[in-house]
Protein backbone atom coordinates (compact mmCIF):
# COMPACT_ATOMS: atom_id res chain seq x y z
CA UNK A 1 0.00 0.00 0.00
CA UNK A 2 1.72 3.12 -1.27
CA UNK A 3 1.08 6.75 -0.19
CA UNK A 4 0.11 7.73 -3.77
CA UNK A 5 -3.00 5.58 -3.38
CA UNK A 6 -4.46 8.39 -1.30
CA UNK A 7 -6.51 10.73 -3.47
CA UNK A 8 -8.97 13.56 -2.96
CA UNK A 9 -12.53 13.79 -4.29
CA UNK A 10 -14.95 16.68 -4.74
CA UNK A 11 -17.16 17.72 -1.84
CA UNK A 12 -20.82 16.76 -2.06
CA UNK A 13 -23.93 17.39 -0.02
CA UNK A 14 -25.84 14.98 2.19
CA UNK A 15 -29.25 13.81 0.96
CA UNK A 16 -32.11 12.79 3.21
CA UNK A 17 -31.74 9.21 4.36
CA UNK A 18 -34.07 6.58 2.87
CA UNK A 19 -34.91 3.08 4.02
CA UNK A 20 -34.67 -0.03 1.89
CA UNK A 21 -33.52 -3.64 2.18
CA UNK A 22 -30.45 -4.77 0.27
CA UNK A 23 -27.13 -6.60 0.68
CA UNK A 24 -23.70 -5.06 0.12
CA UNK A 25 -21.41 -6.42 -2.59
CA UNK A 26 -18.11 -4.51 -2.41
CA UNK A 27 -15.41 -5.05 -5.05
CA UNK A 28 -11.71 -5.55 -4.39
CA UNK A 29 -9.71 -2.38 -4.79
CA UNK A 30 -6.51 -0.92 -3.36
CA UNK A 31 -7.01 0.80 -0.03
CA UNK A 32 -8.21 4.38 -0.32
CA UNK A 33 -8.34 6.22 2.99
CA UNK A 34 -9.97 9.63 2.78
CA UNK A 35 -11.10 12.33 5.12
CA UNK A 36 -14.20 12.72 7.25
CA UNK A 37 -17.01 11.90 6.94
CA UNK A 38 -17.05 9.50 3.92
CA UNK A 39 -17.78 8.99 0.27
CA UNK A 40 -21.23 7.78 -0.69
CA UNK A 41 -20.77 4.07 -1.22
CA UNK A 42 -21.88 2.31 -4.37
CA UNK A 43 -23.46 -0.60 -2.55
CA UNK A 44 -25.98 -3.04 -3.93
CA UNK A 45 -28.41 -4.14 -1.26
CA UNK A 46 -27.88 -3.42 2.43
CA UNK A 47 -30.07 -3.89 5.45
CA UNK A 48 -32.41 -1.08 6.50
CA UNK A 49 -29.63 0.22 8.74
CA UNK A 50 -27.11 -0.03 5.93
CA UNK A 51 -29.10 1.72 3.19
CA UNK A 52 -30.25 4.63 5.33
CA UNK A 53 -26.70 5.08 6.59
CA UNK A 54 -25.12 4.83 3.16
CA UNK A 55 -27.60 7.16 1.47
CA UNK A 56 -26.70 9.90 3.93
CA UNK A 57 -22.91 9.50 3.87
CA UNK A 58 -21.07 11.95 1.59
CA UNK A 59 -17.47 13.05 1.29
CA UNK A 60 -16.21 16.30 2.78
CA UNK A 61 -12.57 16.53 1.86
CA UNK A 62 -9.80 17.68 4.17
CA UNK A 63 -6.48 17.85 2.39
CA UNK A 64 -4.55 15.61 4.70
CA UNK A 65 -4.17 11.82 4.84
CA UNK A 66 -4.76 11.53 8.59
CA UNK A 67 -8.08 12.76 9.93
CA UNK A 68 -9.00 13.66 13.48
CA UNK A 69 -12.77 14.18 13.66
CA UNK A 70 -14.01 16.23 16.59
CA UNK A 71 -16.71 15.23 19.04
CA UNK A 72 -19.00 17.81 17.45
CA UNK A 73 -18.45 16.37 13.95
CA UNK A 74 -19.20 12.86 15.15
CA UNK A 75 -22.28 13.96 17.09
CA UNK A 76 -23.59 15.81 14.04
CA UNK A 77 -23.85 12.58 12.05
CA UNK A 78 -26.50 10.04 13.13
CA UNK A 79 -24.41 7.00 12.24
CA UNK A 80 -22.32 4.49 14.13
CA UNK A 81 -18.74 5.52 13.34
CA UNK A 82 -15.37 3.78 13.50
CA UNK A 83 -12.01 5.44 12.87
CA UNK A 84 -9.49 3.20 11.10
CA UNK A 85 -5.86 4.19 10.70
CA UNK A 86 -3.29 2.46 8.50
CA UNK A 87 0.40 3.34 8.01
CA UNK A 88 -0.52 5.81 5.22
CA UNK A 89 -3.79 7.39 6.31
CA UNK A 90 -7.02 7.19 8.24
CA UNK A 91 -10.74 7.27 7.59
CA UNK A 92 -14.03 7.19 9.41
CA UNK A 93 -16.07 4.13 8.47
CA UNK A 94 -19.79 3.74 9.00
CA UNK A 95 -21.70 0.68 10.16
CA UNK A 96 -23.54 -0.78 7.19
CA UNK A 97 -24.91 -4.08 8.46
CA UNK A 98 -25.16 -6.26 11.57
CA UNK A 99 -25.59 -10.01 11.17
CA UNK A 100 -25.65 -11.67 14.57
CA UNK A 101 -22.31 -10.79 16.15
CA UNK A 102 -20.74 -9.69 12.84
CA UNK A 103 -20.59 -5.99 12.05
CA UNK A 104 -19.81 -4.70 8.55
CA UNK A 105 -18.12 -1.29 8.45
CA UNK A 106 -17.76 0.46 5.10
CA UNK A 107 -15.38 3.09 3.77
CA UNK A 108 -14.73 4.51 0.32
CA UNK A 109 -13.71 2.60 -2.81
CA UNK A 110 -15.49 -0.54 -1.60
CA UNK A 111 -13.22 -0.92 1.41
CA UNK A 112 -14.95 -2.96 4.11
CA UNK A 113 -13.92 -4.27 7.52
CA UNK A 114 -15.88 -7.00 9.30
CA UNK A 115 -15.67 -7.25 13.08
CA UNK A 116 -16.90 -9.82 15.59
CA UNK A 117 -16.62 -9.13 19.33
CA UNK A 118 -14.05 -6.42 18.57
CA UNK A 119 -11.77 -8.65 16.48
CA UNK A 120 -11.31 -8.07 12.74
CA UNK A 121 -12.39 -11.27 10.96
CA UNK A 122 -12.41 -10.13 7.34
CA UNK A 123 -11.31 -7.22 5.16
CA UNK A 124 -12.07 -6.23 1.58
CA UNK A 125 -10.29 -3.72 -0.63
CA UNK A 126 -6.92 -3.52 1.14
CA UNK A 127 -3.49 -4.11 -0.40
CA UNK A 128 -3.51 -7.34 1.62
CA UNK A 129 -6.72 -8.88 2.91
CA UNK A 130 -7.84 -11.10 5.72
CA UNK A 131 -10.28 -13.35 3.85
CA UNK A 132 -11.46 -15.32 6.85
CA UNK A 133 -10.74 -16.65 10.34
CA UNK A 134 -11.48 -20.13 11.69
CA UNK A 135 -12.07 -19.70 15.42
CA UNK A 136 -12.16 -22.25 18.25
CA UNK A 137 -15.52 -23.26 19.72
CA UNK A 138 -14.61 -21.56 23.00
CA UNK A 139 -13.59 -18.23 21.50
CA UNK A 140 -12.19 -15.97 24.26
CA UNK A 141 -13.40 -12.86 22.42
CA UNK A 142 -16.97 -14.17 22.48
CA UNK A 143 -16.71 -14.79 26.23
CA UNK A 144 -15.23 -11.33 26.76
CA UNK A 145 -11.60 -10.34 27.25
CA UNK A 146 -12.50 -8.69 30.56
CA UNK A 147 -12.85 -12.21 32.01
CA UNK A 148 -9.15 -12.97 31.56
CA UNK A 149 -7.13 -13.10 34.77
CA UNK A 150 -4.14 -15.08 33.50
CA UNK A 151 -2.61 -15.67 30.06
CA UNK A 152 -4.64 -17.89 27.75
CA UNK A 153 -3.49 -19.86 24.72
CA UNK A 154 -5.66 -20.80 21.77
CA UNK A 155 -5.32 -21.66 18.08
CA UNK A 156 -7.13 -20.34 15.02
CA UNK A 157 -6.79 -20.54 11.26
CA UNK A 158 -6.42 -17.52 8.98
CA UNK A 159 -6.89 -16.95 5.25
CA UNK A 160 -4.85 -14.19 3.59
CA UNK A 161 -4.68 -12.89 0.06
CA UNK A 162 -3.02 -12.38 -2.29
CA UNK A 163 -0.84 -15.46 -2.27
CA UNK A 164 -3.45 -18.15 -1.56
CA UNK A 165 -2.42 -18.44 2.07
CA UNK A 166 -5.48 -20.30 3.34
CA UNK A 167 -6.02 -22.24 6.54
CA UNK A 168 -2.75 -21.00 8.06
CA UNK A 169 -2.53 -22.28 11.67
CA UNK A 170 -1.94 -19.36 14.02
CA UNK A 171 -1.11 -19.83 17.71
CA UNK A 172 -2.26 -17.00 19.97
CA UNK A 173 -1.62 -16.03 23.56
CA UNK A 174 -3.82 -13.43 25.27
CA UNK A 175 -2.26 -11.69 28.26
CA UNK A 176 -3.95 -9.16 30.58
CA UNK A 177 -1.65 -6.13 30.76
CA UNK A 178 -3.34 -4.05 33.47
CA UNK A 179 -5.56 -1.00 33.77
CA UNK A 180 -5.06 2.06 31.59
CA UNK A 181 -6.82 5.25 30.57
CA UNK A 182 -7.54 6.18 26.98
CA UNK A 183 -9.13 9.33 25.59
CA UNK A 184 -11.57 9.24 22.67
CA UNK A 185 -13.04 12.55 21.44
CA UNK A 186 -12.14 14.19 24.73
CA UNK A 187 -13.78 11.52 26.91
CA UNK A 188 -11.60 9.43 29.21
CA UNK A 189 -12.29 5.71 29.42
CA UNK A 190 -10.99 3.42 32.15
CA UNK A 191 -10.00 0.23 30.35
CA UNK A 192 -8.09 -3.01 30.60
CA UNK A 193 -5.34 -3.59 28.07
CA UNK A 194 -5.02 -7.09 26.69
CA UNK A 195 -2.05 -8.05 24.51
CA UNK A 196 -2.22 -10.85 21.95
CA UNK A 197 0.90 -12.57 20.70
CA UNK A 198 0.46 -14.32 17.33
CA UNK A 199 2.73 -16.92 15.78
CA UNK A 200 2.50 -18.92 12.55
CA UNK A 201 5.74 -20.96 12.35
CA UNK A 202 4.89 -22.29 8.88
CA UNK A 203 5.19 -18.74 7.51
CA UNK A 204 7.80 -17.48 10.02
CA UNK A 205 5.13 -15.01 11.09
CA UNK A 206 4.92 -13.18 14.40
CA UNK A 207 2.80 -10.21 15.46
CA UNK A 208 1.43 -8.49 18.53
CA UNK A 209 -2.07 -7.06 18.81
CA UNK A 210 -3.40 -4.79 21.55
CA UNK A 211 -6.97 -4.36 22.79
CA UNK A 212 -8.33 -1.74 25.18
CA UNK A 213 -11.33 -3.33 26.83
CA UNK A 214 -14.22 -2.04 28.94
CA UNK A 215 -13.84 -3.89 32.27
CA UNK A 216 -17.62 -4.07 32.72
CA UNK A 217 -18.80 -5.78 29.54
CA UNK A 218 -15.69 -6.48 27.47
CA UNK A 219 -16.50 -3.93 24.78
CA UNK A 220 -13.32 -3.10 22.85
CA UNK A 221 -13.00 0.68 22.55
CA UNK A 222 -9.68 0.66 20.77
CA UNK A 223 -7.39 -1.91 19.21
CA UNK A 224 -4.27 -2.35 17.12
CA UNK A 225 -4.61 -5.46 14.97
CA UNK A 226 -2.34 -6.89 12.31
CA UNK A 227 -4.95 -8.05 9.83
CA UNK A 228 -2.37 -9.48 7.41
CA UNK A 229 1.40 -9.92 7.61
CA UNK A 230 2.91 -6.44 7.71
CA UNK A 231 -0.43 -4.57 7.69
CA UNK A 232 -1.56 -3.24 11.08
CA UNK A 233 -4.75 -1.24 11.54
CA UNK A 234 -5.73 0.86 14.53
CA UNK A 235 -9.47 0.88 15.25
CA UNK A 236 -11.13 3.46 17.51
CA UNK A 237 -14.84 3.45 18.29
CA UNK A 238 -16.09 7.03 17.83
CA UNK A 239 -19.82 6.29 18.01
CA UNK A 240 -20.00 2.63 18.97
CA UNK A 241 -22.66 0.07 18.23
CA UNK A 242 -23.36 -1.53 21.58
CA UNK A 243 -26.90 -2.84 21.32
CA UNK A 244 -27.45 -6.08 23.16
CA UNK A 245 -27.82 -8.98 20.79
CA UNK A 246 -30.71 -11.35 21.37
Amino acid sequence: MQPDQLTNSAQTTTPKARTATHHAVPRRRSLLLVAWPLLLLALHGCSDLSRSTVDAAKLAVHRRPHVEPTAAEVAAKPYFQLQVTSPVGSAVLILGNVDGSREAWYGTNQVAIFIEHGRVVKTIGLSQNLDGVQLPADDPFARGLQTLSTPMNYRMGKDWSPGYRYGVPVDATLTPAGHEQISILGTTHQVLRVDEQLSAPALHYRATNHYWVDPQDGFIWKSEQQVAPGLTLQLVQLRPYREKQS
